[in-house]
């Protein structure tokens, strides 16, 4: 079975599908702590972060598709992810994460939003949910920027680095969402 070819075009970065070629690109994100204090995961090794991308591959393929895994690109070079989990009935989980040292430059935004359009007019979503470590403020300042509504914390939500963290729920919903955005 051949690899999808999904291209998601924002203003500022190009979403698209992992290749096996981008171990150590994405070792550079999912490998650094600094990076992943924030997520769900703890940080990866070069053999972890090469298992992850075979999944990611693997789950491209699936029929139905039941994530959309997505390598972000700036200039031509895989600066971090984005990820749509389908979840329920015309739901889907986002996650997203940029290489620290491009942090604070819209690129996380402008990948959340061409993510969003993608999801409520290619996928039919009616709901796009995000959790986020109480403190994260800079991935919080995203869904905000992007229209997300926050419905509450879900207590110890996520197990990583060795402990409980709870998350901060935000939610978007497809009439909440502009048509001509991205």
């Amino acid at each position: 079975m051949s690899q999808p070819s999904l291209r998601l075009l924002g203003q500022l970065v190009t979403l698209r599908e992992f290749v096996s070629s981008d171990i150590d690109a994405a070792l550079a994100v999912v490998g650094d702590p600094t990076v992943t204090d924030y997520l769900s995961f703890d940080a990866k090794s070069r053999p972890q972060t090469a298992e992850m991308i075979d999944g990611i591959l693997s789950r491209a393929v699936q029929v139905p598709r039941t994530e959309y895994y997505l390598a972000v690109e700036h200039e031509q070079s895989l600066i971090g992810f984005a990820r749509l989990g389908l979840a329920g009935v015309q739901a889907a989980k986002l996650g997203y994460a940029i290489r620290p040292d491009l942090w604070g430059r819209g690129y996380a935004t402008d990948a959340v939003r061409a993510l969003a359009t993608f999801g409520f007019q290619h996928l039919g979503l009616h709901r796009i949910s995000a959790a986020i470590g109480p403190d994260n403020a800079a991935s919080v300042s995203v869904v905000k920027r992007v229209g997300f509504t926050h419905e509450g914390r879900i207590r110890d939500h996520v197990f990583t680095n060795g402990a409980w963290r709870d998350s901060l729920l935000y939610s978007l919903l497809t009439h909440e969402w502009p048509r001509d955005s991205v």
